[in-house]
């Protein structure tokens, strides 16, 4: 069933990376457009102009917000529609970029790690201590693309480092309440990881520090990501258009699946928590991202990035509240 969905912004250059400012604004970027905008009340205001590729984005421990560029597409025009596509010849090369809210100056912080350059970081997480983790999801070329990984920074420009390499191009990551573990999902494969930390930016070790997530049948690949309160990962799905749900708990897991299956619930299950769907159908295909907002954080904002719109909808469960944004 099609959930009931309340359009916020059309006309979008491809728009990800969606913020939910505590002003019920919400900041995201356009990828075609190469800007950093926001959008209150139906209008579309470019907050910065960055030029290559931005992609995932979030508020840091100085209020500023930090962007992961990708160094841009070749695009793709099919009807009312846009898709990216490979490597573009004017691609301006991978960084991440720091942008005043109040001047929109732009800072760019990285744009190599220990020699090797960054080829299209994506996402972007910060934890509680100020530093952040960030995907390179890499570039694609016509008889090649890049094998790239995870990534752990300070946003004073001072530290970068590679935590884990290689995956298949890695796109959306968070973290877990407590923040022993970081999720990262591939996405043509379709899958995601959880990899337990030892501490900031530091993989632990040992007998099940990394574990592929349960997932769902089909063929579809996966985007960008958020946390919800119930510590799931809520997946941006490409090719068949939504978002996934899945647990780092088999339980969790297995109770959703059988609910979704049930056309019925009795009244002992509907006093039960209540779950998430495992998959939520989007009106594109193309469906890049999801951020939670509004009171209790009960409210997703989801980026339909082929159509280029930002729209809204009640969530079952509200969703992580994320450092130096909604604590």
């Amino acid at each position: 069933m099609q959930p009931e969905l309340k359009i916020l912004a059309t006309n979008l250059q491809f728009p990800e990376g969606p913020i939910a400012l505590p002003d019920g604004s919400v900041l995201l970027v356009e990828i075609q457009r190469g800007t950093l905008s926001r959008v209150q009340s139906g209008q579309v205001e470019v907050v910065a102009e960055l030029g290559g590729g931005p992609n995932g984005a979030a508020i840091g421990p100085d209020g500023a917000c930090y962007i992961c560029n990708n160094g841009g597409f070749e695009w793709i025009k099919a009807g009312d529609k846009t898709y990216p596509g490979e490597q573009p010849r004017d691609y301006s090369g991978g960084r991440i970029e720091r942008v005043d809210l109040v001047s929109g100056a732009v800072t760019t912080l990285y744009t190599q790690c220990e020699g090797q350059p960054l080829r299209g970081p994506n996402d972007i997480v910060f934890d509680q201590t100020g530093g952040f983790w960030f995907t390179d999801h890499g570039k694609t070329r016509p008889r090649d693309r890049d094998r790239t990984g995870v990534f752990y920074a300070q946003p004073d420009g001072s530290m970068i480092t590679e935590v884990i390499f290689p995956l298949e191009a890695p796109n959306g990551i968070g973290l877990s309440a407590d923040e022993k573990t970081v999720f990262v999902a591939e996405t043509p494969t379709g899958r995601v990881w959880a990899f337990d930390l030892a501490g900031p930016g530091e993989l632990a070790t040992g007998k099940n520090s990394k574990r592929l997530l349960a997932g769902r049948s089909g063929h579809f690949m996966f985007d960008s990501l958020a946390i919800d309160a119930n510590g799931d990962v809520c997946v941006a799905t490409l090719l068949d258009g939504g978002i996934t749900t899945l647990s780092d708990r088999a339980d969790s897991f297995s109770k959703r699946e059988s609910k979704q299956e049930s056309e019925q619930e009795s009244n002992e299950e509907r006093k039960e928590p209540q779950f998430v769907p495992l998959f939520v159908p989007m009106p594109d295909r193309i469906t890049t991202n999801i951020c939670f907002g509004g009171e209790d954080l009960k409210t997703a904002y989801i980026t339909l990035s082929s159509t280029g719109q930002l729209v809204a909808m009640d969530w079952p469960v509200g969703g992580l509240p994320l450092n130096f944004l909604n604590k």
